[in-house]
């Protein structure tokens, strides 16, 4: 396998259009890396670049220390598997994966063992003899993979494979994949706009926005230290609350507030947040830091707010409250016996450990 660098990389159209912005990436040998963004983003067309399929307006690409700007895709010794499966319909399974090794002139037998030994590690050998259209999406996404796994590439490309996928078939591939790339020790690099592929595969997580790349990091970081707001929006199943309010100082201790909101400041984060004092900023909290104060009877009244139930959600082990404590609307995600009523007033507590603060105009992260 080998290692990928991308160095200042950009991409522009002739009409003006900017897709990737001075993209700077280092993918390290056997690494699972996951571009993930929204629609629009720029992750796919990184991608494409690093394949030879779109070439880079400036900045360098490095495949295993390689230089690969002038490289044609088919001498990158690179494997790229499509959202669409792009499958020949007439042909087998066995003729699917053997394609491109007979191409490039494989001998006979190596061909047999390569696509045997495919088609075991990924579970299709039986359907060989197949076509395309006698396979399920979830068997058809296996082939494409095996067609790429055959030819025991340098760097594997993940161009948004399961969009096309149902739910639980989603699901299923995703462990098959990160089952396979423990199995290969291979180097992926993965496109998704899914989150939840992106945080569940991924070694480490690349996030980007508008061509840029927001945040760099393991997924438990992105998850828990965002850099900004829009990194801090994106990550999390359930989307992490903002509300708008203003430091206020109180007898040498800072609050969080907004109308009948207020809530104490951790000390440690209060240091950093004087010049915002009388000043409006964004707090951010995830909902499973939201507690119904019947849960959290210790909790300090400074911890404490009283907000009106909007929408009650039963998820089975957990159920999700949609508040509302003055012009602030927000949601809690808290334990699957929680009795709380639509239009009942619940007081609420808030791990005020767990915060983000961001500058409402910058965006951000200050703590």
């Amino acid at each position: 396998m080998a290692e990928v660098s991308l160095r200042n990389v950009s991409k522009f159209y002739d009409n003006g259009l900017c897709a990737v912005d001075n993209v700077n990436l280092e993918v390290k040998d056997k690494e699972f890396v996951v571009l993930v963004g929204p629609s629009g983003c720029g992750k796919s067309t990184t991608l494409r670049m690093i394949a030879g399929l779109e070439e880079a307006s400036s900045g360098d690409i490095y495949i295993d220390n390689n230089r690969v700007n002038d490289v044609a895709a088919k001498n990158r010794d690179i494997a790229m598997v499509f959202q669409n499966y792009a499958l020949y319909p007439h042909m087998t399974v066995y003729e699917n994966m053997a394609f491109g090794l007979k191409l490039r002139k494989y001998p006979k037998k190596e061909i047999e063992t390569r696509v045997q030994e495919a088609s075991e590690i990924l579970g299709i050998h039986r359907y060989l003899k197949n076509r395309p259209k006698e396979l399920s999406g979830g068997e058809r996404q296996r082939v494409a993979v095996g067609r790429s796994i055959v030819r025991k590439p340098k760097v594997f490309l993940f161009d948004e494979p399961l969009s096309n996928l149902d739910a639980k078939l989603r699901v299923q591939m995703r462990t098959e994949i990160a089952k396979l790339h423990d199995k290969l020790q291979a180097t992926i690099i993965y496109v998704t706009h899914d989150q939840v592929e992106a945080m569940t595969m991924g070694d480490r997580i690349v996030l980007m926005r508008d061509g840029v790349i927001q945040q760099d990091d393991i997924p438990q970081k992105l998850y828990n230290s965002p850099r900004n707001h829009f990194v801090a929006s994106f990550i999390g199943s359930v989307p992490m609350n903002f509300l708008s309010g203003s430091v206020i100082k109180e007898k040498n201790k800072y609050y969080f507030s907004e109308g009948k909101l207020r809530l104490r400041i951790q000390d440690s984060d209060a240091m950093k947040l004087k010049a915002y004092e009388d000043k409006k900023i964004t707090m951010g909290i995830r909902p499973e830091n939201i507690y119904d104060r019947l849960f959290a009877k210790d909790a300090s009244d400074d911890f404490a707010a009283t907000a009106t139930v909007e929408v009650v959600e039963p998820m089975g082990s957990e159920v999700y409250l949609y508040l509302a404590c003055s012009q602030n609307r927000f949601t809690a995600r808290v334990n699957g016996d929680d009795t709380a009523k639509v239009n009942q007033d619940l007081e609420v507590v808030f791990d005020m450990t767990k915060v983000h603060f961001f500058d409402p105009t910058t965006e951000e992260t200050l703590v």
